[in-house]
């Protein structure tokens, strides 16, 4: 089975969708558009009547609808339905899960409340926004991220990590253990901005790993079913 991305044209160069119930990141440089992609996968789950968890440690719920509510794909509206549910690291639920900087944290507890959320509500969707700040949060203790994204990689959950990445050379835990890795580009060339997405690796899937071309349009982004982005 396959999770349909709800990203027009991206689903095409993955054989259907995300393979389901795996752990994928999604790499890219500030502005390239790895938090409409997955606002996109998460508002296509709460459509399909699946049960989504967003995490973000850097932005409130109020925050992310209103930089999300000038699209018509509908990730504003979903927040408001009981399909989706938004945890904010520095809310009074997400200090529960993760506690503060600079407090004494239990990290393997980070895990186990975290995956036992997961399987006790029968989360479909997961979106990690970022491992960044994960890390930060975590004191960039390398032992709990690997500890953390193994025990994400055997929820029933197909997740999305948020990476904030500027090489797609440049590989840390996460891509490693990841089942795939889609890579966001942003570059600028003589006729302005150009955005393209690579899908690096997805494992069982026969992908095209050539850069196409994303547009941002009302409904989001849409990976471009023309010519591949020569860069």
């Amino acid at each position: 089975m396959r999770a349909s991305s709800g990203v027009p044209g991206f689903d095409a160069i993955v054989d259907g969708g995300f393979p389901e119930n795996r752990l994928y990141v999604v790499s890219g440089p500030p502005g390239s558009g790895k938090t409409t992609f997955c606002s996109q996968f998460a508002a296509q789950g709460a459509r399909n009547g699946e049960d989504v968890l967003y995490i973000s440690m850097h932005e409130t719920k109020e925050g992310i609808r209103r930089d999300m509510s000038g699209y018509d794909f509908g990730f504003d509206r979903a927040l408001d339905t009981d399909r989706v549910t938004f945890l904010d690291s520095f809310s009074s639920d997400g200090r529960r899960f993760f506690g503060l900087p600079g407090e004494r944290r239990d990290h393997s507890g980070v895990t186990n409340r975290l995956t036992g959320f997961i399987n006790s509500r029968d989360i479909d969707r997961v979106v990690f926004d970022s491992t960044m700040l994960l890390r930060f949060l975590l004191d960039d203790d390398e032992d709990t991220m690997i500890q953390l994204l193994s025990s994400l990689k055997r929820t029933d959950a197909t997740t999305l990590l948020i990476s904030e990445m500027t090489d797609p050379s440049a590989y840390s835990e996460e891509h490693y253990l990841a089942h795939g890795v889609v890579f966001m580009h942003n570059y600028l060339e003589d006729d302005g901005m150009q955005r393209g997405i690579q899908v690096l690796k997805m494992r069982g899937t026969d992908v095209d790993t050539d850069i196409q071309g994303v547009e941002f349009t009302d409904g989001g982004l849409r990976v471009g079913s023309a010519a591949t982005v020569s860069h």
